[in-house]
């Protein structure tokens, strides 16, 4: 007798790979139309947190179903001395993986939900383990090796956090926002799992992040998701995780901070090593553990000299407290976010080439929300929903929505630019809560400034300006977009008083 039959086997092969398949990219639609056939039932595209209460994806429930019927069938061949080939052993085993998964699955998000408490296994993982060991240990003992309960239990763990919190932080039914949580999910399991599973689930620390994107586009939340979502070993004995996942992110805003706290903050003090240090302190190197995440935010305006320093302690893990001269070592992740376009910073000798390769190796970059709505105009109502539903509750956001939405629309209009992105947008939704109103830091560029702005961009491309009104034009154009004679200077690299010597001259 076989082991697989022929159908069997392509269901196996089809469930392997959406197993292993990154959750937030549309190739898991398919996977699921090819493993259940006539049986799937269409489904939206993408995993994403929606306005209206959560629906479960029926295909999961008809996927767990099959694969338990499946499971057990194949368990009792087994049994009954049937040999798998070696191909049917690795498709038998990710099988009854996916099937253990979802089975567990809201056993682990309780754990989530607790988070006032260490997270512990509780009452579940003697039943995990035993199941576990029932299906997989026939084959496990012919390869020579028992089925390794503890990792698998980790690993499980590890994937309902990540796609809680990318679930969670990541909203948005575009596809920039689709593609930025499979983005995260790679930066947290790579694009190959088995590999991760077998080898990197204990070395990501050893990877750094970085973060780009406009000012506003949630890079923390992007850390945020990443941070929390570590490897953490699991201890069969106590029945615990080693570490609470809830505290092992470390951010730290860099751009509200001097050079020396700056430093301070990161490699810690002895007390005396300068003014106002008045005792020890143990900096965030040195409190993050080896499962932990240090995040920097605008990593794009710190001091040469700490760059030098940080740059050591990506390359050496190394570093030492001001004024000390003991060297410790820094085991965690670093994950680094900035606004600023860090090859332009390059170019002006203001960031270090050296630091930034040793930043890149994991590069995410954050859409506006500009590009949001660019891919989809109509999903405007249900990002202002979001929002409304934290200001208020669920039973007083549809009405403030309706609200928001009318007003964004007759007052600023689809194509306003939305220069500070979901953080202007939440702005504009509170504004409107308390006054019915809002006041951009600038005009959307309608009517009069519009016809100006195609006017100016006509000229550009007939080569009718002069160098001087080139700029004087330029300015104008980035400061409607910006609002700002700072940011408009940052962006152009003029000095601010250039910038607003061109506008006067408006």
């Amino acid at each position: 007798m076989v082991f697989l039959s022929k159908d069997e086997k392509a269901f196996c092969q089809a469930v392997s790979r959406l197993g292993y398949c990154n959750p937030f990219l549309t190739e898991r639609i398919e996977l699921e139309r090819e493993a259940l056939g006539d049986a799937f039932v269409p489904w939206r595209p993408m995993w994403s947190k929606r306005p209206a209460p959560e629906q479960a994806n029926p295909n999961v429930d008809r996927l767990v179903a099959r694969a338990e019927s499946l499971a057990r069938e194949l368990r009792a061949r087994l049994a009954r001395g049937v040999a798998p080939k070696e191909d049917e052993t690795a498709l038998y085993e990710d099988l009854v993986l996916f099937l253990l998964f979802h089975n567990y699955a809201d056993d682990f998000d309780k754990i989530l939900a607790d988070r006032h408490k260490p997270p512990r296994a509780a009452g579940f993982y003697q039943a995990f383990q035993k199941e576990t060991r029932e299906y997989l240990a026939p084959v496990r003992k012919s390869a020579g090796a028992e089925p390794d309960v503890p990792h698998v239990f980790a690993c499980f763990f590890q994937l309902r956090r990540a796609f809680h919190h990318i679930f969670r932080f990541i909203m948005g039914e575009t596809m920039p926002a689709a593609r930025l949580r499979a983005a995260v999910w790679q930066s947290i399991f790579t694009h190959d799992m088995r590999r991760y599973r077998r080898v990197l689930f204990d070395r990501m620390g050893e990877i750094a992040c970085l973060i780009t994107g406009p000012s506003g586009t949630g890079k923390e939340l992007v850390a945020r998701a990443i941070g929390l979502s570590s490897y953490i070993p699991f201890d069969p004995k106590t029945e615990t995780f080693a570490e609470d996942f809830a505290e092992t992110f470390f951010p730290l805003n860099l751009s509200s901070l001097s050079p020396t706290l700056i430093e301070s903050e990161l490699f810690g003090h002895r007390r005396g090593s300068f003014t106002g240090a008045l005792q020890d302190r143990t900096g965030w190197f040195e409190v993050c553990t080896p499962r932990g995440a240090v995040f920097l935010d605008e990593i794009g305006e710190i001091d040469p000299g700490i760059q030098v320093k940080l740059l050591r302690v990506l390359e050496t893990r190394v570093f030492q407290r001001i004024g000390d001269t003991e060297k410790r070592m820094f085991h965690g992740k670093v994950i680094a976010a900035t606004n600023r376009c860090l090859a332009d910073e390059m170019r002006k000798g203001r960031f270090r080439e050296d630091l930034y390769y040793r930043l890149c190796s994991d590069l995410i970059v954050a859409p506006s929300l500009r590009e949001h709505l660019a891919d989809s105009p109509g999903a405007m109502p249900d990002l202002v929903r979001y929002v409304a539903e934290r200001l208020t509750n669920q039973r007083e956001a549809d009405a403030l929505a309706e609200e928001a939405t009318k007003w964004i629309l007759e007052n600023l209009g689809r194509d306003y630019a939305w220069p500070g992105n979901f953080r202007e947008l939440e702005q504009c939704i509170r504004n409107i809560l308390v006054r019915k109103a809002y006041a951009p830091a600038h005009a959307p560029a309608q009517g009069a400034a519009r016809g100006e702005e195609e006017a100016f961009l006509e000229a550009v491309g007939a080569g009718r300006l002069s160098a001087e009104e080139l700029l004087q034009g330029y300015c104008n154009l980035v400061h409607r977009q910006c609002g700002t004679c700072q940011e408009t200077a940052r962006r152009l690299g003029l000095d601010h008083r250039t910038v607003k010597a061109r506008l006067r001259e408006k």
